[in-house]
């Protein structure tokens, strides 16, 4: 059962808790977050220039 419990996700979880801090986490991923919607936009972007 315990096999089954822990997951890859896990392990890089706790690497990333290691090596970035608790501290951090939160706002590396309001950053990653926000680049990800900032790309989301520009790719519609080019998408919708290429179409007119």
């Amino acid at each position: 059962m315990l096999r089954n419990a822990f997951q890859p996700w896990h392990l890089v979880l706790v690497v990333c808790l290691l090596v970035f801090g608790s501290e951090r986490l939160p706002d590396m991923a309001r950053s990653l977050g926000r680049s990800m919607r900032i790309l989301k936009s520009e790719a519609h972007a080019l998408r919708s220039d290429d179409t007119a």
